[in-house]
């Protein structure tokens, strides 16, 4: 299949996205899959899963395009058989095909899929309780490895209240005869008349928040955001062919997740793995990133790793004497999810670059699942781009380029803004343009955008149905239409010299006698002050004081710490955070490994863990 023509049907000689109405994901899929299946691609393998639970070595098991169809159909056919059009479908599994095939088959049947994780994994049990709540799914998806959790999870619920649970991987193959198009049914008929909505902007899943800022919240994903999002994607990326994809994100993040489908919606091939996999073993990661010629063809490779990942990587993941190791044919690395460190990008390009990675390849970006997954990433081949900024200045509000000393902070670039979508930096306060150089909200429109949150009417109304105040003589978004659809992504930051920066979070943000201070510099700081505190497990956020915000810092031991260095781990971590930034912590409290909230997908929950510091002070 020719990838670039099937793309390029759906954009106009003016570089504009064009979607028939009754578009869906679903659609999409079955079309692209029977067009593979006329010119032979039936057999062709396409799903390569790394299963690494009972063997060091890992279990590998792969699935033909044809074969991936089927099961998809199985679990939909079944779906159909308990369920009705509409339902929302949970699925509580971790990473393996059966999620995928459970989400694909949720789609298929016409049904909205929730993509969550198994109840296993630690820490995250309220919040799945939470989400369970707010989306009254009454179905769940899951897999034999999970289905025990799954169904302990519930056990304490009545009979009547408990959602019906299915286990992907019980289901037969024979299924999939019976599986029929919810287009081409009497009840899928009547809900089209009925509806003054069409297919395209139909919801197609929820992914929820993790929870980092406040109760997760549905994110509503119609099937014209997330095609929109991902041609956006496609043309920015600039992706070559033919190409694999190469991953272990979480399938329940939404990176993980829409990257996953739409390489299984296209029929390319891919290598998945579960993040625990990669966390005890950073080298099997890379080594599937090694070159793996198929049908004497090299393929372009990519993949979408959070910063943490560089520094695990180039740790514990290097070739040993003696080892082979290409990595000259990866065409992109995407990196996101949180903030993206110097010191990250540099151990990781000089583990790497001897054994043929290119640095261009390595592309950090931008994005949140408010506006689908991505909003900027790199266009051109300045990157990766580190650019050191006066510390001083940022507390003014303004980014001043500096060369790097213990008096600047250094931000990565993001790129550009994936197009067609428009992409501004306002002031939170009046909404106005800013110019360059000056720190403000990041707003962005376009058809890639969530319809809002499920049944939270105004939240979708702050995020969402925003207006661009004045804008400035020479605006960044000439010709984006005068409506209220903006989107306020709560994040910080500032465009310089056609580059993107995320400074932090609006709500992040410490204010000490009226000077702001970025959390995540304040934790880079403490991390680096002492070998006592574990790497990236750190959280700083401000309290009310008597008089003013007082600064307090959730520090977790490093795993060789004993709590009897704390005393003078404490002493050295106030005298980096006064000498760098003027501030006097007034609480460092210790914690153990895994203490300080985290979200289901890892990163460090600032107001959580701030909710339960001041509840258990009392």
């Amino acid at each position: 299949m020719d990838l670039h023509a099937a793309m390029g049907q759906f954009f106009n000689d003016q570089g504009e996205i064009t979607l028939a109405p009754q578009l869906t994901l679903a659609g999409l899929a079955e079309l692209l899959y029977q067009g593979d299946l006329q010119t032979g691609g039936g057999d062709r393998k396409v799903l390569r899963f790394w299963d690494y639970s009972e063997s060091r070595e890992g279990q590998l098991v792969t699935y033909s395009r044809q074969e991936v169809n089927t099961r998809i159909k199985s679990v939909a056919a079944r779906l159909q058989q308990v369920g009705k059009l509409g339902d929302r479908v949970a699925i509580l599994a971790g990473n393996s095909p059966e999620y995928l095939f459970g989400f694909l088959g949720g789609l298929y049947a016409g049904m909205t899929p929730i993509p969550l994780y198994d109840p296993n994994e630690p820490g995250h049990a309220d919040h799945l309780k939470a989400v369970f709540a707010d989306a009254q799914p009454k179905l769940v998806l899951t897999n034999r490895v999970s289905a025990a959790a799954v169904r302990k999870h519930f056990a304490d619920l009545p009979s009547r209240e408990r959602p019906r649970v299915l286990s992907v991987d019980s289901l037969p193959d024979s299924l999939a005869a019976s599986y029929q198009n919810p287009a081409a049914t009497l009840e899928g008929q009547q809900q089209l008349a009925m509806s003054t909505v069409m297919p395209l902007d139909q919801p197609a899943f929820l992914q929820y928040t993790s929870g980092s800022t406040r109760t997760p919240a549905g994110v509503i994903l119609t099937n014209r955001s997330i095609l929109t999002n991902v041609l956006q994607i496609f043309r920015a990326a600039q992706l070559k062919m033919p190409l694999r994809l190469v991953t272990w994100l979480p399938l329940h993040h939404d990176m993980g997740i829409i990257l996953t489908v739409f390489v299984t919606i296209l029929g390319l091939p891919f290598e998945l793995m579960s993040p625990r996999d990669f966390i005890q073993q950073p080298k099997r990661w890379v080594g599937q990133l090694n070159r793996k010629p198929t049908d004497d063809k090299l393929q372009a490779t990519y993949g979408v790793v959070p910063n943490f990942a560089l520094e695990l990587a180039a740790r514990y993941g290097a070739p040993a004497d003696g080892e082979e190791l290409d990595l000259s044919h990866i065409d992109g690395l995407i990196v996101g999810s949180e903030p993206v460190t110097e010191s990250a990008v540099d151990s990781f390009l000089n583990t790497f670059e001897p054994y043929g990675f290119k640095r261009t390849s390595l592309r950090p970006s931008y994005g949140l699942a408010e506006a689908s997954l991505l909003v900027s990433t790199p266009q051109t081949d300045e990157r990766p781009l580190i650019t050191h900024f006066d510390r001083a200045a940022l507390a003014e509000g303004r980014a001043e380029v500096a060369e790097a000393s213990e008096n600047t902070v250094a931000f990565a670039s993001v790129g550009q803004v994936v197009q067609p979508q428009y992409l501004t930096i306002v002031d939170p306060e009046t909404r106005a343009e800013v110019a360059d150089g000056v720190i403000g909200e990041l707003w962005a429109h376009g058809e890639n955008m969530a319809a809002g949150y499920l049944e939270r009417d105004e939240d979708t109304a702050s995020t969402f149905r925003n207006t661009l105040g004045e804008r400035l003589e020479d605006t960044r978004v000439a010709g984006a239409p005068e409506d209220d659809h903006w989107m306020a992504s709560g994040d910080l930051g500032t465009i310089l010299d056609g580059h993107l920066y995320i400074t932090g979070r609006l709500k992040d943000l410490i204010v000490v006698a009226g000077r702001n201070h970025y959390p995540q510099d304040i934790e880079s700081t403490v991390q680096e002050a002492s070998q006592h505190v574990r790497p990236d497990s750190v959280a700083a956020f401000s309290v009310e004081g008597a008089d003013t915000e007082q600064l307090v810092l959730l520090v977790e031991r490093a795993d060789t710490a004993e709590p009897s260095g704390d005393a003078a781990a404490a002493e050295a971590i106030r005298s980096a955070v006064s000498a760098h930034h003027g501030l006097t912590p007034d609480d460092i409290v210790f914690k153990q490994a895994h203490e300080i909230n985290r979200t289901s997908s890892g990163k460090i929950a600032r107001r959580v863990a701030k909710k339960h510091y001041l509840a258990q002070r009392g």
